[in-house]
């Protein structure tokens, strides 16, 4: 066999990941998140992912094993929004295995074309009375700096819907009058998506 030949065999993309290859795109997926939070979440669902894939030697990394993979979620029970979490990982993984050259196009188109499980209802949660809200906001002790400051911000969360790291990161520069009321402008919220948010009046 020629030089060029084995050269050919050696760089052709893999059916099946070892734990190199999947830490290496696991980095890369890493590195493609912005929000400190989605490198958590997706860190953990990658790593509970290669944990199950490692269980089992000699998987291919391709569709039947990826759905093999939800019907494992689904069987633990898990809500479907977690779920779905852990797909999204799982085909960024793809993706990025892919993009490095580790994984054939092919395999990770078809990773890609495995769905998560569909929501049905409503979303539960605890949610807050107007009353609730209200008890919520006045409990730090408004005669105080800390407390105002606290009051301030409970009452963008609560009015504004933020998220706890946009709060974080707010500048008064992002409070602007516009059309004669008050906005959050250009806020990078996650995904890095922008958007402007209306402050309720009083």
């Amino acid at each position: 066999m020629s030089t060029s030949g084995s050269k050919r065999k050696k760089n052709r993309p893999k059916t099946k990941l070892g734990i190199p290859d999947l830490e290496y795109s696991k980095a890369a997926v890493l590195r493609s998140l912005a929000s400190p939070d989605s490198r958590r979440g997706y860190q953990h669902a990658i790593d509970e992912f290669v944990a199950w894939y490692c269980s089992e030697p000699r998987l291919a990394f391709n569709k039947t094993v990826v759905l093999r993979y939800r019907f494992y979620l689904e069987e633990r029970g898990l809500a479907p929004g977690t779920i779905n979490v852990r797909m999204a990982a799982v085909r960024r993984l793809a993706y990025e295995a892919a993009d490095s050259g580790l994984l054939s196009p092919e395999l990770a188109a078809g990773i890609h074309r495995v769905k998560g499980i569909r929501k049905l209802g409503s979303r539960l949660g605890n949610w807050l009375t107007a009353n609730e809200a209200l008890a919520f906001w006045q409990s730090p002790d408004g005669r105080t700096l800390t407390g105002k400051r606290n009051r301030a911000m409970l009452a963008i969360l609560l009015g504004c819907g933020l998220r706890r790291r946009e709060l974080s990161e707010l500048t008064f520069d992002s409070l602007q009058r516009r059309e004669e009321r008050w906005a959050i402008v250009d806020l990078v919220g996650k995904g890095r998506h922008i958007r402007t948010v209306p402050v309720p009046n009083g």
